[in-house]
């Protein structure tokens, strides 16, 4: 399932909550502990349209990107040449022949 097919399955779920909400409401009255669930679920609905604002629309396709180049790459356990490091500095051990203060 792609991500916007989540988050529109997402919204549908809250409408569900909207409407058991309501008719919850019916039996229980609009008491203090009623608001607040009706407020947590006014915030879900607020953080998902939030959520939906932010996401990449149609996932890796829009950007270009394959199924292959999404795929996990592995590194080799084989030493690196030494020569890569020639220049580099040890962390917190100063310059490789230079003793240390």
């Amino acid at each position: 399932m792609s991500l916007q097919d989540e988050l529109t399955a997402t919204q549908r779920r809250l409408d569900d909550l909207d409407r058991c909400l309501t008719t919850l409401e019916q039996h229980v009255g609009s008491s203090v502990d009623m608001r607040r669930v009706r407020a947590d679920a006014n915030h879900l609905r607020e953080d998902l349209a939030l959520l939906r604002e932010s996401a990449p629309r149609g996932g890796a396709e829009s950007t270009g990107q394959s199924k292959e180049a999404q795929r996990m790459i592995t590194v080799p356990d084989a030493p690196y040449d030494p020569n890569l490091w020639k220049d580099a500095e040890d962390e917190g051990l100063g310059v490789r022949d230079h003793h240390a203060p």
